[in-house]
C-alpha cells in the first residue's frame, strides 16, 4: 500500500480490530473454563484498539484512500458481497445438515479467500499473508478442536481474533510511521 493512504491504515486499525473483537466473542462459544477471562480480555483490547482506529478514522476522512480511485470502491463492494454471499449461504448449508461446529470455519475461510483480492484493491500485498492465516486456522480449527474438546468456534475464534488483531495493529504502526 503506498504511504498517501493513511486513512486506509488508520481503517486497517478500526476494521480488523473489530473483527478480532467480534472472532474474540464467538470463541466464548464453549471454551474451556479456564480459558474465558483470557478471551474476554483479547476482546477488549481489540474493541480499545478498534476505537483508536475509529478515532483515527474520523480525524483523517478528508485524507486519500485506495476506494477513492476510479471502480476500485465497487470492485471492494462486488468482493464484499459475494463473500457475504457464499459465506451465509455455506453457513446456511452446515447447520441445516446439523453440522454447525463447521460455521466458524467456513466463515473463517471465506474471509481469508476474500483477501486475496483485496490485495488488488487496496494495493497491499501484506494481505496475502492474512489470507493465508485464515485459511489454515479455518483447515486446523476443526482437528485442534477436537484434539482439545472444544468447539470449533473457539480455535477458529482465537485463531482469527489474533492474526486479526495482529494486522490491526500492523496498521496503527503503518500510521504512525507513514
Amino acid at each position: 500500500m503506498e504511504s498517501e493512504y493513511i486513512r486506509d491504515y488508520v481503517m486497517y486499525t478500526a476494521i480488523f480490530a473489530m473483527f478480532s473483537f467480534v472472532w474474540f466473542g464467538w470463541a466464548q462459544e464453549k471454551p474451556r473454563e479456564n480459558w474465558r477471562k483470557y478471551i474476554g480480555a483479547a476482546s477488549g483490547i481489540a474493541v480499545l484498539v478498534c476505537f483508536i482506529g475509529v478515532y483515527l478514522s474520523v480525524t483523517h476522512w478528508d485524507a486519500a484512500t485506495t476506494l477513492s480511485e476510479k471502480d476500485t470502491f465497487n470492485n471492494y463492494l462486488i468482493v464484499f458481497y459475494t463473500e457475504f454471499f457464499i459465506a451465509g449461504l455455506g453457513a446456511f448449508l452446515l447447520i441445516r445438515s446439523k453440522k454447525k461446529d463447521y460455521v466458524a470455519p467456513w466463515i473463517a475461510l471465506i474471509v481469508g479467500v476474500h483477501f486475496f483480492w483485496l490485495v488488488n484493491i487496496f494495493k497491499d500485498s501484506s494481505l496475502y499473508i492474512l489470507a493465508v492465516l485464515m485459511i489454515v486456522i479455518a483447515v486446523i480449527s476443526p482437528w485442534g478442536s477436537k484434539k482439545l474438546g472444544v468447539a470449533s468456534s473457539v480455535i477458529t475464534g482465537i485463531g482469527s481474533g489474533i492474526a486479526l488483531f495482529c494486522f490491526a495493529i500492523l496498521g496503527l504502526i503503518r500510521y504512525l510511521l507513514a
